[in-house]
């Protein structure tokens, strides 16, 4: 990624839309393919025609073997081709997913703090796996060989117009099936997505809390719910499976029924002298060729409309992550933080948490947030990294929005450390470089220094190429943190947002967290700590009090602290929802 100041990311054409656009050359050879192969297709019924009005009428041998081996070698070339296009049409599918699984992957992480429902961050991945499923099998060439129908229609039309008209209005019959199939597997495949998300949330949900499920003595109750959005999930799935096999099937018995009305159409001409047994054969064929490709496409249709279903969820999700991509890169911030009457709602939420809060840091200072719990102190922190929305106010970084930076060199320039810690299957190193994959030993191991961890790092098994496992799981809780408190510090980032780096650590940890803290300010970094012990305080410069979802008091340490160490009789003298009213306006408050 180009940092270079003031540079304009634009995000181009839709990525979807761009990645078919890759394939456009793969598209012309697959057509070509298409074409010849529906040519070569005339073989069988041309070879019925001339083997019964000439070869049985000349009782020619030799005739009949010429017949026979162009027949065979058009037959083999006709398979070839049709090898060729269903290996393109492969390749295809895996292009495609190469160009949008990046878009698919960011899904993941994005559609949450959109307020996605639970199993909908996976969906963008079935979505581009039905895409390419779709596009690597044959329903693809059933749409390349449509345009071709009208070649086999025109041969009927030559042997006779009756044989014609009656494969056009066996066509309509079977276009109409196709019609009606689209128009009943459109909601089952809806319901299908909808409840499958659902079931795969539920069984995410119970693989993350597996343990307390076992130790609560919750396993029944947690397979019965499971169970019931199973049966939902095959219900739909049962559904869908009625809406587009059944119509699939009927369209089948049409073309059956119109090969053999065909058949005896022509058995009806020959008698009558209008047509040859040799044509009465071919159009029996062309009819049936005419008809496969509509109901090749019934018989696909239920793979097509969730093609179709997760072509249009990915263009709706690029245009989301398109618009972040346009941000302008700005310079590095280095001078301060302002948070302005910030206004802070969950994901998909509209009740308001965190509301109303000012304050603002110079470059070198730290503030540690304190209150009850339940006050918004987390809420406050997850705004401040822009990882939770604000409905109103803006948090800036030198003068600029969040919003107006790119998302990938926001990240870089923010260390944050959340409530709930989470690691990744990997190797320590990996984690505290945030999975760069070109991390240096020197940015990690001064990660691990500034969060006193290094000495805690190299006593393990394997050090920093110890493999720690899903969510650090072969780790301590304290380790865990200090670790996580790392790679908040990894790159030195002007703002580390810390939200109770100290609730697993020992005197030791709160030491080094202490030095971490300093060192933050040391380098001109902002620190903002959110905490319940009075150890996380030692190196603030201010304190903001959380109570009610509003910044009841913001000012120095010091002064804050000795306001909230205030006699009970003195301290019921101060209005409930701002207690420190006075001391607000005291200190980095705009």
């Amino acid at each position: 990624m180009n940092t270079t100041p003031h540079m304009m990311r634009t995000g181009g054409p839709d990525p979807v839309l761009r990645a078919f656009r890759t394939v456009r050359g793969d598209w012309f050879h697959v057509a070509v393919f298409s074409a010849f192969v529906n040519v070569l297709m005339l073989t069988g019924p041309l070879y019925m025609l001339q083997v019964y009005d000439r070869v049985l009428a000349s009782r020619s041998i030799q005739t009949l073997v010429a017949l026979s081996l162009i027949a065979l070698a058009a037959f083999l070339l006709q398979g070839a081709l049709d090898a060729l296009r269903l290996k393109l049409l492969s390749r295809i599918g895996a292009k495609i997913d190469r160009e949008l699984s990046p878009l698919a992957g960011r899904a993941v992480v994005t559609l949450p703090l959109m307020g996605a429902k639970p199993g909908a961050p996976q969906q963008p991945i079935r979505d581009l796996d039905a895409l390419r499923s779709f596009l690597g099998s044959l329903g693809p060439t059933a749409l390349l060989d449509m345009p071709f129908m009208p070649l086999f229609l025109a041969a009927c039309f030559l042997l006779h117009p009756l044989l014609g008209w009656l494969t056009v209005a066996g066509g309509v019959v079977i276009l109409a099936l196709t019609w009606l199939t689209d128009r009943k597997s459109a909601g089952p495949t809806r319901d299908v997505t909808v409840s499958g998300a659902e079931r795969m949330s539920i069984a995410e949900s119970g693989r993350r809390n597996a343990e307390a499920i076992r130790a609560l003595g919750m396993t029944s109750a947690f397979s019965a719910r499971h169970q019931k959005a199973h049966d939902g999930h095959v219900r739909d799935g049962l559904a869908l499976s009625d809406a587009a096999s059944g119509i699939g099937a009927y369209a089948k018995v049409v073309r059956f029924g119109l090969q053999s009305a065909v058949l005896g159409l022509g058995a009806w001409l020959v008698v009558r002298g209008e047509l040859t047994p040799g044509a009465m054969i071919a159009a029996s064929i062309l009819t049936s060729r005419a008809m496969a490709p509509i109901e090749l496409a019934v018989a696909h249709w239920k793979s097509f409309v969730a093609a179709r279903q997760g072509y249009q969820r990915l263009k709706s999700i690029a245009v989301h992550l398109q618009d972040q991509d346009k941000a302008i890169e700005l310079p590095r911030p280095h001078k301060s933080l302002q948070v302005s009457e910030a206004t802070v709602a969950a994901p998909g939420s509209q009740r308001i948490i965190v509301h109303g809060v000012s304050f603002q840091l110079k470059a070198g200072q730290a503030v540690g947030l304190v209150g009850p719990s339940g006050s918004g102190k987390s809420t406050l922190a997850r705004g401040l990294v822009g990882v939770w929305p604000l409905v109103g106010g803006a948090v800036r970084l030198d003068g600029a929005r969040l919003d107006q930076w790119h998302p990938e060199q926001l990240g870089r320039a923010l260390g944050y450390l959340p409530q709930d810690v989470e690691l990744f299957d990997g190797t320590v190193a990996e984690n505290i470089a945030r999975l760069d994959p070109a991390m240096t030993s020197d940015a990690v191991l001064k990660a691990a220094a500034a969060a006193g961890a290094h000495d805690m790092i190299v006593g393990l098994a394997n050090g920093y190429d110890t493999v720690i496992g899903e969510r650090g799981t072969a780790l301590s809780g304290g380790q865990r943190q200090r670790i996580a408190l790392a790679r908040a510090l990894y790159g030195d980032p002007f703002l580390v947002v810390l939200d109770e780096p100290n609730a697993s650590l020992d005197n030791e940890g709160d030491e080094a967290l202490t030095d971490a803290i300093r060192a933050v300010k040391a380098r001109g970094g902002i620190c903002v700590v959110v905490t319940h012990r009075q150890s996380g305080l030692v190196a603030v410069d201010m304190v903001g009090v959380m109570a009610l979802g509003q910044l009841q008091a913001f000012g120095p340490c010091d002064e804050v602290m000795q306001k909230l160490r205030r006699p009970p009789a003195t301290a019921r003298s101060v209005p409930a929802r701002q207690p420190f009213g006075s001391v607000r306006s005291t200190g980095g408050q705009p």
